[in-house]
């Protein structure tokens, strides 16, 4: 095994200084810095939550006075 270094680019790692054959398996370690500031930053630029509550209408369709409801 041996280590090589490398940055993350747009989401890729990028290998600096060493060239590997397409579609070799490789282990990434990430430093205890950098995954908690990873986490820091997913967490302050994630899109907030919105919370939708429908409240039902009392119109024509609960009280049955509707068309399909009359009986003339």
């Amino acid at each position: 095994m041996k280590a090589y270094k490398g940055v993350v680019e747009n989401g890729v790692v990028v290998i600096i200084g060493g060239r590997l054959p397409e579609g070799t398996v490789v282990t990434v370690t990430v430093g205890e810095g950098e995954l908690l500031r990873a986490r820091i930053t997913n967490v302050l630029k994630r899109p907030r939550k919105v919370k939708v509550r429908l409240k039902p209408t009392t119109g024509l369709a609960a009280t049955g006075t509707g068309i399909l409801g009359s009986d003339d």
